[in-house]
């Protein structure tokens, strides 16, 4: 099994940062890519960011200048560094990632719980 968990999400005022982690843990052989979604109240889910084994990173244009992701592959942990943040960033954020088991041949998609990030203006 394998789990991937959230944590740094909370409250903020406009302008602030926040950042937040993403920890995989359980039967993981390889993980390949990361990524950062987010889904506001009535809106559909969003694709943040993305990081690939190598370190090569892309990002939604709304985003792009005021977030970054990093990933530290010994840990198996991903971040997102947010900063200058608006209220349109106020969503449940979710990280997921590519991950080859011990046994598998293919990779499999896994999601964490997702964490609030609420922004005050």
């Amino acid at each position: 099994q394998v789990q991937l968990v959230e944590s740094g999400g909370g409250l903020v005022q406009a302008g602030g940062s926040l950042r937040l982690s993403c920890a995989a843990s359980g039967s993981i052989r390889l993980i390949n890519t990361m990524a950062w979604y987010r889904q506001a109240p009535g809106k559909q889910r969003e694709l943040v960011a993305t990081i690939t084994t190598d370190l090569n990173t892309d990002y939604a244009d709304s985003v792009k200048g005021r977030f970054t992701i990093s990933r530290d592959n010994a840990k198996n942990t991903v971040y997102l560094q947010m900063n200058s943040l608006n209220a349109g960033d106020t969503a449940v954020y979710t990280c997921n990632a590519r991950i080859l088991g011990p046994s598998s041949i293919l990779y499999s998609n896994y999601w964490g719980q997702g964490t609030q990030v609420t922004v005050s203006s």
